[in-house]
């Protein structure tokens, strides 16, 4: 049986429902995407291997070719979750409107393994000298678990890796880190009149956000990177909750925040400061202080501009490599040993948008530029040196 188009795979993909969120009541399982991209590419001569990483949860790498060395054309097979309401048209259904292919998954980014599988298509008689790998991830859009299992397994993959988020097909070699914390506070509440009768979360709360402040701005002095648009580290109070009445020494007290490290910058160094902050603050305040990440850190990330990937990406984009602010699964594919790059066809503005879309303008500059990528990596021999 013939493969499917391009457009045929594209849709299929669109249709095959893979919402990755925390909160269990919206999580899907991504089995249905990964079965198909698996079918697809078995089909094409590629060996599948699929892994569980929990229950309903599954990465794919197909390789095609063999031995050590190589290219992996990376990207998650999760979207987001999704309120069809807003949307004009059928989330779940590839739509034509105004030169643009809409679709959940569309930009970011299911969309790419359906561009990476044309790509590699017309090359598939030649003799590869390396191997191509596609992988799909699981749950990018949550706890990046399935980037995790893959690091953790450490299994070596290519000497290159290319993960096609939309960056309007401009190379980015850096990206800030991601960091979601949460500080509990429990004092011991009491009759407002009398503040001996209570510790009171709230106040202890405050301080622990002025020494937040200050290490902010600490760290926005100490660390500077003009690549980013924001070119200072972030730290965000995004949300807190304490209390119950005006009359009552407030007995617990919660905060969330987000800091957005910059490059260089360690998550274990950044969370020991705090704590050292925090410390203090329990004790001079008679209370209970409990800090913890939200989930695992998504580490900054940085390839060195002179490298390899970074050259041969430049020249075929003729776009110098640049740095965004969001978080990728480039980190754990960097830490497999891969010179890794973020670069793929969408625009993230539209990600995670009602009618998010994928310009039709860039379908076949993206497919001509990955088939140039397997061209250099996995079709011309390697030379020493």
């Amino acid at each position: 049986m013939p493969l499917p188009s391009m457009k045929d795979q594209f849709a299929a993909l669109i249709a095959a429902p893979s919402v990755s969120c925390t909160q269990p009541g919206l999580d899907q399982s991504n089995s249905a995407v990964i079965e198909l991209l698996a079918g697809w590419l078995s089909d094409l001569g590629f060996s599948c291997d699929i892994q569980q990483v929990s229950p309903g949860k599954f990465n794919l790498l197909a390789s095609f070719g063999s031995g050590p060395g190589g290219l992996v054309l990376a990207g998650h097979s999760d979207t987001v979750p999704f309120d069809g309401a807003l949307w004009q048209t059928d989330p779940l259904r590839l739509t034509e409107v105004d030169g643009r292919w809409v679709g959940l998954g569309s930009c970011d980014m299911k969309g790419f393994f359906a561009l990476a599988i044309e790509a590699v298509k017309p090359l598939l008689d030649q003799p590869f000298k390396q191997p191509l790998l596609i992988l799909a991830t699981c749950d990018e859009e949550s706890s990046m678990a399935g980037a995790r299992a893959l690091a953790d397994a450490g299994r070596p993959l290519g000497r290159a890796a290319v993960i096609g988020e939309p960056t309007g097909l401009k190379p980015i070699r850096l990206h800030k880190g991601v960091m979601m914390e949460r500080i509990d506070i429990l004092g011991r509440s009491g009759h407002s009149s009398d503040p001996s009768l209570g510790h009171s979360a709230l106040e202890a709360m405050h301080d622990a956000m002025g020494e937040l402040r200050g290490l902010r701005l600490q760290w926005q002095r100490e660390f500077r990177n003009p690549q980013f648009t924001v070119p200072q580290p972030t730290l965000n109070f995004g949300c807190i909750h304490g209390g119950d009445n005006p009359n009552r020494i407030c007995g617990q007290c919660s905060m969330e925040f987000d800091l957005r490290p910059l490059p260089g910058m360690d998550p274990q160094v950044l969370r020991a400061a705090i704590q050292q902050k925090l410390d203090p603050i329990a004790e001079r305040h008679k209370v209970k202080i409990d800090y913890a990440p939200l989930f695992p850190e998504v580490p900054p990330f940085e390839q060195a501009e002179d490298c390899e990937l970074v050259r041969v990406a430049e020249r075929l984009t003729g776009h110098r490599a640049e740095a965004v602010a969001f978080g990728t699964e480039a980190p754990y594919l960097q830490r497999l040993g891969c010179e890794t790059l973020v670069l793929g066809p969408g625009d993230i503005a539209c990600a995670h948008q009602p009618g998010e879309y994928l310009e039709m303008s860039r379908l076949q500059p993206t497919v001509q530029l990955l088939r140039q990528l397997i061209g250099h990596y996995c079709l011309t021999p390697v030379t020493a040196g």
